[in-house]
């Protein structure tokens, strides 16, 4: 087997010891190359070139930026055709999408766990989200958004002079909730079979869940949504502070946000179209993609394959 460890080592848990761990295990088990990555698109690249040169497995190290690359890179050409198996041992401060796959979050056990996974040639195939505005497409794993999550992405890439962190964002959004710095335009949602829904303050969008985590406590927007499913749509009419509180407490609980009545949500939408009177942010996997008036967020099934036991 023909491999591609991509590391990110500005990550918040990757370690030079940790890497070299990583390689010599995986070396044992594959014929394996290893790319350090030193500029934002460069996992994207590295990870192109490798179903290019027909790698059977391409392992991400990093946080969920990290991964969101090497799947964009692996899928650049589309899900049709023989693209290499993903690999994820979890880098990152979040990890988002590993631990949605129970992976551990410890890069140890997990690299264990990938371990096994290539010496029992076992694999998982998951369903992702895809984001179409115009000409350009971007492939999400876990969670995409257009309004005031990407505004608190955009805070913390701001802040790049800091390590990301649970308490990083914490602060942003509620610096951005408090202060928004300029007047947000109501979002417009159309989905399958329904008259569009207008009125809308934000609009979250999940192929899997937990939306995201706070430190060790997931949050639970769409409980109903999962790799095997199609979207989840996760929208507030208003972003009044006892509505906000309502379901932050709910989302925080283990049956997650179930009502409300300033509350949309639906679960298992094959095709979400959100669109906005001015150019808002767009937010995959929490890396800042751009401002957009309308995004098609679109549900691919078993689009990758995944290392997994």
């Amino acid at each position: 087997m023909r491999a591609v460890l991509v590391v990110n080592p500005q990550a918040t848990a990757t370690t030079p010891a940790g890497r070299d761990v990583l390689a010599h295990a995986l070396a044992s088990q594959v014929k394996l190359e290893v790319v350090e990555t030193d500029y934002r698109g460069h996992a994207l690249t590295a990870a192109a070139q490798a179903a290019v040169d027909g790698a059977d497995l391409v392992v991400a190290h990093g946080g969920d930026g990290t991964v969101n690359e090497v799947v964009n890179g692996l899928l650049a050409a589309g899900p049709s055709g023989a693209v290499p198996m993903l690999g994820v041992v979890p880098g990152g401060s979040a990890n988002v999408f590993a631990r949605a796959l129970g992976l551990p979050r410890n890069p140890v056990e997990a690299t264990h766990v990938l371990l096994r996974a290539i010496e029992q040639g076992r694999s998982r195939r998951v369903g992702l989200g895809l984001v179409e505005s115009g000409p350009s497409r971007r492939w999400f794993t876990f969670n995409a958004g257009m309004g005031w999550d990407a505004d608190v992405v955009a805070g913390v890439d701001r802040r790049r002079g800091k390590r990301a962190s649970p308490s990083l964002y914490a602060r942003v959004a509620i610096a951005r909730y408090a202060r928004p710095g300029h007047s947000r335009p109501d979002l417009t949602v159309q989905l399958p079979g329904e008259d569009p829904i207008t009125g809308l303050r934000l609009a979250f969008v999940s192929n899997t869940d937990p939306w995201t985590y706070l430190g060790a406590r997931p949050i639970h927007l769409n409980p109903g949504c999962g790799f095997e499913t199609g979207l989840g749509m996760f929208g507030l009419r208003t972003l009044g502070v006892p509505t906000v509180l309502r379901h932050f407490r709910q989302a925080l609980s283990d049956k997650g946000v179930r009502r409300g009545k300033n509350l949309v949500r639906r679960d298992n939408v094959s095709r979400i179209v959100v669109s906005a009177s001015a150019p808002v942010r767009l937010q995959c996997d929490g890396d800042l993609i751009g401002e957009r008036t309308r995004v098609e967020f679109v549900s691919v099934p078993a689009a990758l394959s995944v290392a997994v036991v």
